[in-house]
């Protein structure tokens, strides 16, 4: 298959160049910043719908290919916050040490097995067909979160999101690992396999 260009409707490096990473060489993939296309204000209530807002305002644009990602922490004992506003926890324009700082103030004093959370993660495709019809793909990665920071690996949450299996955080995980077990790699996969790359 010919190297695909695909759009990233987000302008967070960070995610363009882990997704780089799971498709592989196969895809190109370019920022919605890299066309010079505004941000697409996340009116959804779930991450499926704001995947799909962003993907399909950008590909009117664009007239490419288009990938939207919505993602975010679920924590348990916060009703299941920040969800679909992780990237805004502590308020618009947050750091990611902002949200984790806001995170692990709420969570003072909750013993570690009601620390559950979860990563989750919806990809939502557009462009690829005629139709123009939407394809969505998921993935979740279950976990606990830690009392403070450790690791320096990843982005977001990952310093203090525990990973259930290997009881490191994300943020100390080897990045092949982190590709393998993590939320986005687990939606990202799926995509792959729908390409056929």
């Amino acid at each position: 298959m010919s190297i695909k260009t695909i759009v990233l409707a987000s302008s967070n490096t960070n995610k363009a160049e882990e997704i780089q990473i799971l498709l592989g060489n196969q895809a190109k993939i370019i920022t919605q910043q890299d066309l010079n296309i505004e941000p697409t204000p996340e009116t959804g209530k779930t991450f499926k719908e704001n995947a799909c807002l962003k993907a399909t305002a950008v590909y009117k644009k664009a007239k490419l290919p288009v990938i939207g990602d919505d993602s975010g922490l679920e924590v348990d004992c916060l009703n299941n916050q920040p969800g679909i506003h992780s990237a805004r926890f502590a308020g618009e324009g947050a750091s990611d040490t902002d949200n984790i700082s806001k995170l692990l103030n709420m969570m003072i004093g909750i013993p570690a097995e009601k620390r559950t959370a979860r990563f989750k993660c919806v990809i939502a495709l557009v462009g690829m067909e005629e139709s123009c019809e939407v394809s969505f793909f998921h993935g979740e990665w279950n976990g606990f979160i830690a009392e403070e920071t450790t690791g320096h690996n990843g982005f977001g949450y990952d310093p203090v999101f525990i990973d259930q299996g290997t009881q490191l955080t994300a943020a100390q995980l080897d990045p092949r690992l982190k590709n393998k077990l993590s939320h986005r790699g687990q939606a990202t996969k799926a995509l792959k396999s729908y390409l056929g790359i």
